[in-house]
């Protein structure tokens, strides 16, 4: 699904949410852009190929094993070896290759071993039945009374239910693609029975898969839930982070019909915040879809007031995703897969519940690949917005209105002075480490010519000098001078 950033906002042509394959169904950017039943068949044509090409490979490596092992009986004379003994090492040698070829197409490797050890390890009971939680004590009297409803069928149902738990106990060391096909032939199958084999009506059929959800996945969601085995929790960080990060986006930039100034409005956007949140609390997929589509409808309701008329699917998504940035929904990536991998999946590729998950996953690709041109910005100013060096200019005092806290302008006053003075920190540390650079080289270059200096006229010490002799001194080099002068007196 390709997402159009215009100047007038964030557009997605309605046929780009449908399944890529033409089905008519919507489809999921995790299957690829395909719906439910046809990322199935995609899925399972890929995997026949793959377990085909996997048995080949097997069949070459026994040819090869069989031709080096006859290679090596032959050399070591093999014919010295009574038939008694040759039988005996043929079975073993038989039973190696047997068991070489099973642990190849082994359900886990060697590195899923170790996660299932791992996982076993941190279970806190090897029974689905026991210390079980208050939910799901509840869920499974809800299920019972409403199973007697359909008499002989209703026993049917629930005896399929607890064979298929039972099953996914012993299924754990699976991976979770492999636990997710599971369900879903599950969901499949019962609902062909309840529609063919016990006769029960479409209206019936949906509120029947819709118990039957609840009751396996309340018992199923600590274990299939964000499990170790997947990088989900890692993805669920990249997707926080990313959001903090753009905590300076404002509605404006996404082109948001919303205006939160008008209490309804506000109240409605508060309402979808707390609905995208709640849905992290839920443990079935069906409830965290509840929960984005009630999300949805705020926001519908939210445009409607402002503008005064329906809201277009122009107007829903971009709101969706400002709704997304300014929540920062917990484990976000986390639930989207969860309720791709578990959840009925009719609900998904058809009705209202699939329009507005098929939105959210858009919106999510979005703020993952959002960019300067998305928000109608110049590159240098996304990158100082990113950076978190400076942030959008906010309303100046004389645009507020006169109702708006004093409270509120004061702190967007604040925040605009730590801004600058942000701004002003910053510029002081990058003078003052190019002062600190200068210093630096000139003091290198000082030394240097000192140095050139004193390589080019070294220094020499020369000798003491004697200390010269008095004049009248007993000294021999002065015996050829003339006797000193006498005073004379002259009479007169």
């Amino acid at each position: 699904m390709s997402l159009k950033s215009e100047r007038r906002g964030i557009h997605v042509d309605q046929s780009e949410l449908l399944c890529k394959k033409g089905c008519g169904y919507y489809g999921n950017p995790a299957w690829q852009g395909f719906c439910s039943k046809c990322w199935r068949e995609e899925y399972h044509k890929a995997r026949q190929k793959q377990i085909q090409d996997d048995w080949e490979l097997a069949e070459r490596l026994q040819r090869e094993e069989e031709e080096a092992y006859a290679s090596s009986q032959s050399t070591q004379g093999a014919q010295s070896l009574t038939f008694s003994k040759f039988e005996e090492k043929k079975t073993n040698e038989k039973t190696r290759k047997v068991t070489t070829v099973k642990k190849f197409f082994s359900a886990s490797s060697r590195t899923g071993a170790k996660k299932a050890e791992i996982h076993e390890a941190k279970a806190p009971s090897p029974s689905i039945n026991r210390q079980v939680s208050i939910e799901t004590d509840r869920a499974s009297k809800e299920f019972i009374e409403f199973l007697k409803t359909y008499q002989k069928s209703g026993q049917d149902i629930y005896k399929q239910c607890k064979m298929f738990l039972e099953a996914m106990h012993h299924k754990r060391e699976l991976s979770i693609e492999e636990q997710s096909e599971c369900a879903q032939d599950f969901y499949q199958n019962v609902a062909e029975k309840l529609q063919t084999r016990w006769k029960v009506s479409p209206e019936k059929v949906e509120k029947a898969m819709d118990q039957i959800e609840k009751y396996i996945m309340t018992r199923l969601y600590k274990y299939v839930f964000c499990p170790e085995t997947t990088d989900d929790e890692k993805k669920d960080l990249v997707v926080q982070k990313r959001i903090r990060a753009l905590h300076w986006v404002t509605p404006q930039m996404l082109c948001v019909p919303v205006n939160e100034e008008i209490p309804e409005v506000s109240d409605m956007v508060v309402k979808a915040i707390t609905d995208i949140i709640e849905m992290d609390s839920k443990r079935v997929p069906r409830d965290k879809l509840a929960c984005i589509t009630q999300c949805s409808k705020h926001i519908f309701n939210a445009i409607k007031i402002t503008k005064n008329e329906p809201a277009s699917a122009d107007d829903f998504l971009p709101t969706l995703i400002y709704i997304v940035l300014k929540g920062n929904p917990p484990r976000l990536q986390s639930n989207i897969q969860y309720i791709t991998r578990f959840c009925n999946p009719s609900r998904l590729m058809t009705g209202e519940d699939g329009y507005y998950f098929t939105n959210l996953c858009c919106a999510v690709a979005f703020i993952e690949k959002l960019d300067a041109q998305s928000l109608n910005l110049s590159q240098e100013d996304f990158d100082r917005y990113m950076s978190g060096q400076t942030s959008p200019k906010k309303q100046e005092s004389e645009n507020w209105s006169s109702d708006v806290c004093l409270g509120v302008k004061q702190m967007y006053k604040n925040l605009d002075l730590l801004s600058q003075l942000n701004e002003r920190q910053e510029r002081i540390v990058s003078e003052a480490k190019k002062l600190e650079k200068d210093l630096i080289d000139w003091t290198d270059g000082i030394t240097k010519e000192v140095q050139d200096i004193v390589e080019k006229y070294p220094l020499e010490i020369k000798p003491k000098n004697q200390p010269l002799a008095a004049i009248d001194s007993e000294n021999v080099e002065n015996d050829k001078l003339p006797p000193p002068l006498q005073p004379q007196v002259y009479a007169g």
